[in-house]
């Protein structure tokens, strides 16, 4: 499967009680460097990390695109999703988020599927 993976930064890193909230970009990039394991074991599958807010300002790595959102995380894996040539997964627990983007035809799993 040629597809794209996307994942709500915010809403898979606040899934896990691990103090991401003191350092919210320390945070994204402990899940953009998780990220890359997945990416490892799924090489047909474009990764993309969506962050917001004081998250914004990760670097992409090999595997791993970071995409910082201008505003709203949610608008902007909306938009991404949007634009998807061919199967889109979204990651997110986040319902209306869910909602819009499934919509579009995309599907959607939980955070545990990358972030145990």
């Amino acid at each position: 499967m040629n597809g794209l993976l996307v994942v709500d930064g915010a809403n898979v890193v606040g899934s896990v009680p691990d103090g991401w909230w003191r350092d919210r970009r320390a945070a994204a990039v402990r899940l953009r460097d998780r990220l890359t394991e997945y990416a490892a074991l799924h090489p047909d599958e474009d990764v993309v990390l969506v962050v917001e807010g004081r998250a914004r300002g990760v670097e992409s790595v090999p595997g791993v695109r970071v995409e910082d959102a201008p505003g709203e995380g949610d608008d902007h894996i909306v938009a991404v999703a949007a634009a998807a040539q061919g199967p889109c997964v979204v990651v997110t627990a986040d319902r209306e988020l869910r909602r819009r983007v499934e919509e579009l035809g995309a599907t959607c799993v939980g955070p545990r599927t990358v972030y145990p």
